[in-house]
């Protein structure tokens, strides 16, 4: 069943490969664990918005894999319906829902469209795609769902308030949906990756920020302790670095208003000289 918006899908009748969606898959975190899904002998379903999820789809169809995609922007529902379909098309063993965007700058300077924008992809399209993907996974008994949640669910977002804000909404649903499926056969896993090499932060407008100019976690690496969770049916992790990994346990004792702070220091736009001259 091909459509303009997809290309031949993967599983073959027959087929016993496991079957991966990754939403968000062009590049970055989401291509990094479309890849790790495929190495480990999964068929894929991806999604991006742009002309380059097919470009993607070529890299992954080289480690054997039968990949389809799924043009669709998932801030429209209409988008989300039509991954939902094509997911519908055979049993997803898999989901991970990773599609993201972020926005620097003060609450009262940002465009209302652009926190439409992070609200509509982080959270509603995150809610609207897994209710269908979760009700057809507690129907067969088994399955797994992955959220891409952020170091930022931890911490007051000063100068990227909705951003946080959004990923702490996602790290809330897939805790209360840990708790609901418990005894379905069904895990949902969160990871809460930190600052990544990725093009997050241009796209953010953040790239002035000291945030922006620091160093940054491997995608690959990422993504790898994400797969290696989700395929345990691990709650949730803080993936990436060391450094990550000790900020994400250091943010757990400190009081909010030392975390708004601090996060101001490392969000604030005109802040990126001071990473430089370090």
């Amino acid at each position: 069943m091909n459509t303009p918006n997809t290309t031949p899908a993967p599983g073959e009748p027959g087929s016993r490969r496991p079957v991966a969606l990754v939403t968000g898959a062009s590049r970055g975190i989401g291509f990094e664990l479309a890849r790790q899904f495929a190495e480990h002998g999964y068929d894929l379903l991806i999604n991006a918005e742009e002309d380059a999820v097919e470009d993607a789809a070529g890299r992954l169809r080289e480690t054997g894999a039968d990949v389809r995609t799924v043009r669709a922007d998932l801030r429209d529902p209409e988008g989300v319906a039509r991954v939902a379909a094509a997911a519908g098309e055979f049993a997803v063993d898999v989901a991970a829902l990773n599609a993201g965007v972020g926005r620097g700058g003060a609450f009262v300077d940002t465009d209302p469209d652009d926190d439409r924008e992070v609200i509509d992809l982080n959270v509603t399209s995150t809610v609207l795609l897994a209710k269908p993907l979760l009700r057809r996974m507690v129907e067969r008994g088994e399955g797994r769902m992955l959220l891409t949640s952020s170091i930022a669910s931890l911490s007051p977002g000063s100068f990227q308030s909705v951003y946080n804000a959004s990923k702490s909404f996602v790290q809330s649903f897939a805790q209360a949906l840990q708790e609901e499926l418990k005894d379905t056969g069904v895990t949902v896993t969160s990871f809460m990756p930190g600052p990544t090499d990725t093009d997050f932060f241009r796209r953010a407008g953040m790239e002035d920020t000291r945030i922006g100019a620091m160093e940054k976690d491997d995608p690959a690496q990422v993504a790898r302790q994400a797969f290696e969770a989700v395929t345990k049916g691990r709650r949730k992790l803080v993936t990436g670095s060391a450094q990550t990994k000790a900020q994400g346990t250091v943010q757990k004792a400190l009081p909010d208003k030392v975390k708004g702070l601090f996060h101001r220091k490392m969000a604030e736009p005109g802040t990126a000289g001071d990473e430089q001259s370090r």
